[in-house]
Protein backbone atom coordinates (compact mmCIF):
# COMPACT_ATOMS: atom_id res chain seq x y z
CA UNK A 1 0.00 0.00 0.00
CA UNK A 2 1.30 3.58 -0.72
CA UNK A 3 -0.10 6.67 -0.54
CA UNK A 4 1.03 10.36 -0.99
CA UNK A 5 0.44 13.81 0.45
CA UNK A 6 2.39 17.58 -0.32
CA UNK A 7 3.37 20.05 1.68
CA UNK A 8 0.47 21.95 1.15
CA UNK A 9 -1.76 19.42 2.30
CA UNK A 10 -3.60 16.05 0.97
CA UNK A 11 -4.26 12.92 1.99
CA UNK A 12 -2.38 10.77 3.92
CA UNK A 13 -2.46 6.91 4.92
CA UNK A 14 -1.64 6.55 8.36
CA UNK A 15 -1.38 2.54 9.94
CA UNK A 16 -2.87 2.04 13.28
CA UNK A 17 -0.09 0.62 15.12
CA UNK A 18 1.63 -0.59 11.92
CA UNK A 19 5.27 0.81 10.32
CA UNK A 20 5.51 2.89 7.83
CA UNK A 21 7.98 4.48 5.21
CA UNK A 22 7.77 8.42 4.81
CA UNK A 23 9.99 8.68 1.07
CA UNK A 24 10.91 12.44 0.59
CA UNK A 25 10.67 13.58 -3.06
CA UNK A 26 12.37 15.11 -4.69
CA UNK A 27 15.75 13.37 -3.87
CA UNK A 28 18.29 11.32 -5.65
CA UNK A 29 19.97 12.58 -8.65
CA UNK A 30 20.17 16.46 -9.70
CA UNK A 31 20.38 17.76 -13.00
CA UNK A 32 23.96 18.78 -12.74
CA UNK A 33 24.74 14.71 -11.50
CA UNK A 34 22.61 13.19 -14.43
CA UNK A 35 24.39 15.14 -16.92
CA UNK A 36 27.90 14.56 -15.47
CA UNK A 37 27.25 10.93 -14.95
CA UNK A 38 26.02 11.07 -18.61
CA UNK A 39 29.06 12.53 -20.05
CA UNK A 40 31.38 10.06 -19.22
CA UNK A 41 29.06 7.43 -20.30
CA UNK A 42 28.89 9.15 -23.93
CA UNK A 43 32.76 10.06 -23.90
CA UNK A 44 33.37 5.61 -23.52
CA UNK A 45 30.85 5.31 -26.28
CA UNK A 46 32.57 7.82 -28.45
CA UNK A 47 36.00 6.64 -27.61
CA UNK A 48 36.42 3.77 -25.83
CA UNK A 49 38.16 3.31 -22.83
CA UNK A 50 39.94 4.15 -21.29
CA UNK A 51 38.30 7.38 -20.14
CA UNK A 52 40.29 9.01 -17.19
CA UNK A 53 38.42 11.70 -14.87
CA UNK A 54 39.76 13.74 -12.46
CA UNK A 55 38.26 13.50 -9.04
CA UNK A 56 35.38 11.51 -8.53
CA UNK A 57 32.68 12.53 -11.57
CA UNK A 58 30.03 12.64 -8.59
CA UNK A 59 30.41 11.77 -4.61
CA UNK A 60 29.16 8.75 -4.80
CA UNK A 61 30.59 5.38 -4.11
CA UNK A 62 28.31 3.13 -6.11
CA UNK A 63 28.74 5.49 -9.25
CA UNK A 64 32.29 5.69 -9.18
CA UNK A 65 32.58 1.86 -8.79
CA UNK A 66 30.03 0.84 -12.09
CA UNK A 67 32.21 3.22 -14.10
CA UNK A 68 35.54 1.92 -13.21
CA UNK A 69 33.99 -1.88 -14.28
CA UNK A 70 33.05 -0.33 -17.52
CA UNK A 71 37.27 1.46 -18.37
CA UNK A 72 36.69 4.96 -16.44
CA UNK A 73 40.02 5.69 -14.54
CA UNK A 74 39.50 7.78 -12.24
CA UNK A 75 42.81 10.01 -11.14
CA UNK A 76 44.09 12.75 -8.50
CA UNK A 77 45.49 15.56 -10.74
CA UNK A 78 46.24 15.70 -14.38
CA UNK A 79 50.25 14.74 -14.53
CA UNK A 80 48.54 10.73 -13.93
CA UNK A 81 46.87 10.86 -17.28
CA UNK A 82 48.86 9.84 -20.46
CA UNK A 83 49.26 12.62 -22.94
CA UNK A 84 46.85 12.99 -25.29
CA UNK A 85 44.17 11.05 -23.66
CA UNK A 86 40.56 11.82 -22.92
CA UNK A 87 40.29 13.66 -19.17
CA UNK A 88 36.96 14.40 -18.13
CA UNK A 89 36.73 17.59 -15.47
CA UNK A 90 34.22 15.94 -12.44
CA UNK A 91 30.65 18.12 -11.78
CA UNK A 92 32.71 20.54 -9.18
CA UNK A 93 34.68 21.95 -11.16
CA UNK A 94 38.22 22.95 -11.57
CA UNK A 95 40.40 25.82 -11.27
CA UNK A 96 42.65 27.77 -14.36
CA UNK A 97 45.29 25.78 -12.96
CA UNK A 98 44.47 22.03 -13.59
CA UNK A 99 42.97 23.60 -17.07
CA UNK A 100 46.36 24.70 -17.68
CA UNK A 101 48.38 21.46 -16.71
CA UNK A 102 45.68 19.38 -19.03
CA UNK A 103 46.74 21.86 -21.95
CA UNK A 104 50.35 21.84 -21.27
CA UNK A 105 50.16 17.55 -21.52
CA UNK A 106 48.13 18.22 -24.44
CA UNK A 107 44.98 16.43 -23.22
CA UNK A 108 41.60 16.26 -24.91
CA UNK A 109 39.41 17.78 -21.74
CA UNK A 110 35.49 17.45 -21.35
CA UNK A 111 33.75 19.81 -19.19
CA UNK A 112 31.22 18.18 -16.85
CA UNK A 113 31.51 20.47 -14.57
CA UNK A 114 27.52 21.73 -13.11
CA UNK A 115 26.70 24.69 -14.78
CA UNK A 116 25.46 25.98 -11.09
CA UNK A 117 29.39 25.49 -10.53
CA UNK A 118 30.10 27.36 -13.31
CA UNK A 119 27.88 29.65 -12.40
CA UNK A 120 29.55 30.14 -9.23
CA UNK A 121 33.32 30.62 -11.01
CA UNK A 122 31.86 33.25 -13.01
CA UNK A 123 30.74 35.34 -10.34
CA UNK A 124 33.98 34.87 -8.51
CA UNK A 125 35.80 36.31 -11.66
CA UNK A 126 33.45 39.05 -12.11
CA UNK A 127 34.00 40.32 -8.89
CA UNK A 128 37.49 40.15 -8.77
CA UNK A 129 37.99 42.12 -11.58
CA UNK A 130 36.51 44.67 -9.47
CA UNK A 131 38.76 44.45 -7.22
CA UNK A 132 36.53 42.99 -4.36
CA UNK A 133 36.92 40.91 -1.27
CA UNK A 134 35.10 37.38 -1.94
CA UNK A 135 34.16 35.41 0.83
CA UNK A 136 33.41 31.82 0.10
CA UNK A 137 31.29 30.21 2.34
CA UNK A 138 32.36 26.69 1.96
CA UNK A 139 34.56 23.13 3.52
CA UNK A 140 37.79 23.80 3.16
CA UNK A 141 39.62 20.99 0.97
CA UNK A 142 36.59 20.27 -1.14
CA UNK A 143 37.07 20.23 -4.70
CA UNK A 144 33.98 23.07 -5.85
CA UNK A 145 35.87 25.13 -3.17
CA UNK A 146 39.25 24.90 -4.47
CA UNK A 147 38.10 25.57 -8.24
CA UNK A 148 36.27 28.31 -7.04
CA UNK A 149 39.17 29.87 -4.52
CA UNK A 150 41.65 28.98 -7.86
CA UNK A 151 39.51 31.56 -10.36
CA UNK A 152 40.75 34.64 -8.61
CA UNK A 153 43.09 33.35 -5.22
CA UNK A 154 44.42 36.72 -4.12
CA UNK A 155 40.49 37.41 -3.58
CA UNK A 156 38.98 34.62 -2.22
CA UNK A 157 38.80 34.31 1.58
CA UNK A 158 37.47 30.94 3.18
CA UNK A 159 35.04 31.34 5.70
CA UNK A 160 34.34 27.34 6.90
CA UNK A 161 30.73 28.64 9.11
CA UNK A 162 29.77 30.77 11.53
CA UNK A 163 32.40 29.78 14.00
CA UNK A 164 34.83 31.21 11.43
CA UNK A 165 33.45 34.65 11.20
CA UNK A 166 35.35 36.59 13.55
CA UNK A 167 38.99 35.60 11.45
CA UNK A 168 37.55 37.37 8.76
CA UNK A 169 39.75 40.41 7.63
CA UNK A 170 38.69 42.46 4.72
CA UNK A 171 40.88 45.45 2.73
CA UNK A 172 37.54 47.77 1.99
CA UNK A 173 34.73 47.08 3.70
CA UNK A 174 32.82 48.89 0.98
CA UNK A 175 33.70 46.02 -1.31
CA UNK A 176 32.97 42.96 0.31
CA UNK A 177 30.60 40.02 -1.23
CA UNK A 178 30.32 36.83 0.02
CA UNK A 179 29.81 33.45 -2.51
CA UNK A 180 29.09 30.02 -1.77
CA UNK A 181 29.19 26.02 -2.30
CA UNK A 182 26.11 25.15 -3.78
CA UNK A 183 25.47 22.08 -1.45
CA UNK A 184 25.82 23.46 2.03
CA UNK A 185 22.83 23.49 4.74
CA UNK A 186 20.46 26.25 3.66
CA UNK A 187 20.40 27.50 7.42
CA UNK A 188 24.16 27.27 8.39
CA UNK A 189 24.97 28.88 5.26
CA UNK A 190 22.04 31.78 6.21
CA UNK A 191 23.83 31.77 9.64
CA UNK A 192 27.29 32.66 8.39
CA UNK A 193 26.06 35.46 6.37
CA UNK A 194 23.88 37.00 9.39
CA UNK A 195 27.53 37.02 11.17
CA UNK A 196 29.33 38.25 8.04
CA UNK A 197 27.08 41.26 7.66
CA UNK A 198 27.01 41.92 11.66
CA UNK A 199 30.84 42.34 11.11
CA UNK A 200 30.48 44.13 7.77
CA UNK A 201 27.28 45.76 7.17
CA UNK A 202 28.04 46.38 3.58
CA UNK A 203 28.59 43.18 2.58
CA UNK A 204 27.01 42.19 -0.88
CA UNK A 205 24.76 39.32 -2.26
CA UNK A 206 25.46 37.33 -4.85
CA UNK A 207 23.49 38.19 -8.38
CA UNK A 208 21.28 35.16 -7.21
CA UNK A 209 21.31 32.31 -5.16
CA UNK A 210 24.22 30.45 -5.08
CA UNK A 211 23.02 27.15 -3.34
CA UNK A 212 21.70 24.83 -5.66
CA UNK A 213 18.30 24.17 -6.56
CA UNK A 214 18.31 21.06 -5.71
CA UNK A 215 20.22 20.73 -2.78
CA UNK A 216 18.10 23.38 -1.48
CA UNK A 217 14.37 21.27 -2.40
CA UNK A 218 16.02 17.75 -0.65
CA UNK A 219 16.26 19.85 2.87
CA UNK A 220 13.08 21.11 2.39
CA UNK A 221 11.45 17.95 1.55
CA UNK A 222 13.48 16.28 4.84
CA UNK A 223 12.17 19.07 6.83
CA UNK A 224 8.81 18.58 6.16
CA UNK A 225 9.13 15.12 7.07
CA UNK A 226 11.68 14.56 9.80
CA UNK A 227 9.39 15.89 12.35
CA UNK A 228 7.03 12.93 12.24
CA UNK A 229 9.85 10.20 11.75
CA UNK A 230 11.60 8.34 14.66
CA UNK A 231 14.08 7.41 11.81
CA UNK A 232 15.36 9.01 9.09
CA UNK A 233 17.94 7.00 6.61
CA UNK A 234 20.18 9.22 3.74
CA UNK A 235 20.98 7.11 0.92
CA UNK A 236 24.31 8.82 0.05
CA UNK A 237 27.99 8.56 -0.05
CA UNK A 238 30.38 10.21 3.15
CA UNK A 239 32.26 12.58 1.09
CA UNK A 240 29.03 13.56 -0.10
CA UNK A 241 28.68 17.38 1.18
CA UNK A 242 24.84 17.60 0.28
CA UNK A 243 23.97 14.23 1.49
CA UNK A 244 25.65 14.72 5.05
CA UNK A 245 23.81 18.07 5.34
CA UNK A 246 20.41 16.09 4.93
CA UNK A 247 21.28 13.99 7.88
CA UNK A 248 22.22 17.33 9.75
CA UNK A 249 19.07 18.53 8.88
CA UNK A 250 16.81 15.69 9.86
CA UNK A 251 18.31 16.06 13.19
CA UNK A 252 17.53 19.65 13.40
CA UNK A 253 14.21 19.18 12.03
CA UNK A 254 13.02 16.91 14.95
CA UNK A 255 13.71 13.16 13.52
CA UNK A 256 14.50 11.48 16.91
CA UNK A 257 17.60 9.77 14.85
CA UNK A 258 18.84 9.45 11.56
CA UNK A 259 21.90 8.12 9.51
CA UNK A 260 23.82 7.99 6.19
CA UNK A 261 24.22 4.88 4.39
CA UNK A 262 25.54 3.97 1.18
CA UNK A 263 23.76 0.46 0.37
CA UNK A 264 20.94 -1.18 2.40
CA UNK A 265 23.27 -3.84 4.17
CA UNK A 266 24.62 -0.74 5.93
CA UNK A 267 21.49 -0.50 7.69
CA UNK A 268 21.85 -1.90 11.00
CA UNK A 269 18.68 -3.46 12.52
CA UNK A 270 18.91 -2.45 15.69
CA UNK A 271 18.31 1.19 14.61
CA UNK A 272 14.72 -0.20 13.41
CA UNK A 273 13.84 -1.50 17.12
CA UNK A 274 10.52 0.24 18.35
CA UNK A 275 10.36 2.63 15.23
CA UNK A 276 6.73 3.21 13.83
CA UNK A 277 7.99 5.50 10.80
CA UNK A 278 11.13 5.75 8.81
CA UNK A 279 11.92 9.07 6.70
CA UNK A 280 14.27 7.56 3.49
CA UNK A 281 15.96 10.14 1.23
CA UNK A 282 19.01 10.52 -0.58
CA UNK A 283 21.31 12.53 -1.92
CA UNK A 284 21.94 14.40 -5.05
CA UNK A 285 24.32 11.86 -6.91
CA UNK A 286 22.17 8.75 -5.42
CA UNK A 287 21.20 6.94 -8.17
CA UNK A 288 17.50 5.47 -7.50
CA UNK A 289 18.62 2.51 -7.41
CA UNK A 290 19.95 2.57 -3.81
CA UNK A 291 17.21 3.93 -2.80
CA UNK A 292 15.02 0.82 -3.84
CA UNK A 293 17.32 -1.30 -2.66
CA UNK A 294 16.66 0.44 1.36
CA UNK A 295 12.98 0.28 0.61
CA UNK A 296 13.41 -3.70 -0.20
CA UNK A 297 15.05 -3.96 3.32
CA UNK A 298 12.40 -1.74 5.27
CA UNK A 299 9.67 -3.69 3.62
CA UNK A 300 11.27 -7.43 5.01
CA UNK A 301 11.08 -5.43 8.41
CA UNK A 302 7.32 -4.80 8.13
CA UNK A 303 7.85 -1.43 6.92
CA UNK A 304 5.70 -2.19 3.56
CA UNK A 305 3.17 1.01 3.29
CA UNK A 306 5.13 4.21 1.56
CA UNK A 307 3.67 7.96 1.81
CA UNK A 308 5.59 9.99 -0.68
CA UNK A 309 6.07 13.54 0.70
CA UNK A 310 6.97 15.65 -1.74
CA UNK A 311 7.68 19.60 -1.27
CA UNK A 312 8.75 20.24 -4.78
CA UNK A 313 8.57 19.22 -8.79
CA UNK A 314 11.87 19.42 -10.35
CA UNK A 315 12.17 19.64 -14.39
CA UNK A 316 15.46 21.45 -15.13
CA UNK A 317 17.89 19.40 -17.22
CA UNK A 318 20.95 20.51 -18.39
CA UNK A 319 23.02 20.06 -22.12
CA UNK A 320 25.63 17.92 -22.58
CA UNK A 321 29.22 19.18 -23.44
CA UNK A 322 29.10 20.43 -26.89
CA UNK A 323 31.52 17.54 -27.97
CA UNK A 324 29.18 15.03 -27.30
CA UNK A 325 25.91 16.35 -28.36
CA UNK A 326 24.44 14.58 -30.92
CA UNK A 327 25.12 15.95 -34.34
CA UNK A 328 22.37 16.97 -36.56
CA UNK A 329 22.09 15.35 -39.96
CA UNK A 330 20.66 17.64 -42.30
CA UNK A 331 18.58 15.95 -45.31
CA UNK A 332 18.52 17.37 -48.52
CA UNK A 333 14.97 16.55 -51.02
CA UNK A 334 16.25 15.18 -54.27
CA UNK A 335 15.37 17.60 -56.74
CA UNK A 336 14.70 16.46 -59.97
Amino acid sequence: MSASVDAAGGSSVDVPGGRRVLLAEPRGYCAGVDRAVETVERALEKHGAPVYVRKQIVHNRHVVDTLTERGVVFVDETDEVPEGAILVFSAHGVSPAVRDSADQRKLHTIDATCPLVTKVHQEAKRFARGDYDILLIGHDGHEEVEGTAGEAPEHVQLVSGPEAVDSVTVRDEDKVIWVSQTTLSVDETMETVRKLRERFPKLQDPPSDDICYATQNRQVAVKEMAPRCDLVIVVGSRNSSNSVRLVEVALQAGAKSAHLVDYAREVDPSWLEGVTTVGVTSGASVPEVLVRGVLDLLDEHGFGDVESVRTAQESLVFSLPRELRPSRVLKVADVS
